[in-house]
């Protein structure tokens, strides 16, 4: 898999086929042209951007993700492929099966990869990380202590500089960007899941029934981070109330392909939730014990 992303935002568009590529077609610019292999994520904003049946059949078969965003840029919705892997049957049967204990022990090891690149973020902007390295340590199977909340506290106030800073959806802040960004990481996640031969629907430890892709808001959680550090920066050049303009978006989507490293090699991050969500698959069936992320 590759990982092109392609946001259709600012002018009407006519997306289609042609020549085992995604065609995107508007008025007055030469067309784009895509190769369906090499296409992660198509974000769509645009209000009068059309899309044949035949373009979202043949992105979900090439393993790609559709988002689709209100008038704010805000996500709305999500495509993901139904098949992704040549067993996945059989994963997706091991995944159901999954003993409580073991979803407790990767839960344990998501959380302290979130935590540990929480203080990492804090400690590059901040100069400190409010503990939040020594609450990761202290994390134990299935987070009994809810150490993730107690991080959330510190991370978000110290983060932002704002004492009153709340993480809310609907708030007209820099939360836009947040939004903005998780929802094309989890997009990636989800896709990256797919393609594991997991079922995104199948959480660890999430389990909202208003949302979808549970098991995708699991494993996405030690990378919310990267997006967190492009909102700072955002924040500190545009203002909380910016409108989400082509640059600010462009930077969000940038996300997927900032370096981490991740067992000491170097990585798009987009690669890196591949490798993530592989680990996963083989913890959940057996084949290894220890989840990958990028390193702290």
């Amino acid at each position: 898999m590759t990982d092109r992303v392609l946001e259709v935002a600012d002018s009407p568009a006519r997306i289609h086929v042609a020549l085992e590529s995604l065609q995107v077609d508007q008025p007055g610019r030469e067309p784009v042209r895509v190769p369906l292999e090499d296409l992660a994520v198509l974000v769509l904003s645009h209000p009068q951007a059309q899309i044949t049946s035949a373009a979202l059949q043949a992105i979900a078969m090439a393993g790609g993700a559709v988002l689709v965003c209100d008038a704010k840029h805000q996500p709305a919705g999500l495509l993901l492929p139904l098949q992704g892997h040549f067993i996945q049957a059989e994963r997706m049967a091991r995944q159901a099966a999954a003993p409580l204990p073991l979803k407790k022990r990767l839960w344990q090891q998501i959380i302290q990869a979130k935590v540990l690149a929480q203080a990492g973020l804090l400690r590059a902007v901040r100069g400190r990380d409010e503990g939040l390295g020594i609450l990761a340590r202290q994390v134990r199977s299935g987070d009994a202590g809810n150490l993730e909340a107690q991080a959330a506290r510190r991370y978000w106030k110290a983060l932002f500089g704002d004492p009153g800073f709340k993480r809310d959806r609907e708030a007209p802040d820099e939360n836009r960007f947040l939004n903005y960004g998780y929802a094309v990481l989890r997009a990636q996640v989800a896709r990256s899941l797919c393609a594991s031969g997991l079922h995104p629907a199948l959480g660890l430890q999430h389990h909202n029934r208003y949302s979808a892709f549970p098991l995708a808001d699991d494993l996405m959680e030690p990378y919310r981070p990267f997006v967190d550090a492009v909102a700072v920066k955002l924040l500190e050049h545009h203002g909380a109330e910016a409108d989400m303009t082509r640059e600010i978006r462009a930077e969000l989507l940038g996300v997927l392909h900032a370096r981490v490293l991740l067992g000491g090699e170097s990585l798009r991050l987009s690669h890196a939730v591949q490798k993530s969500a592989q680990s996963l698959a083989a913890a959940l069936t057996g084949k290894a014990r220890k989840l990958q992320f990028p390193d702290p």
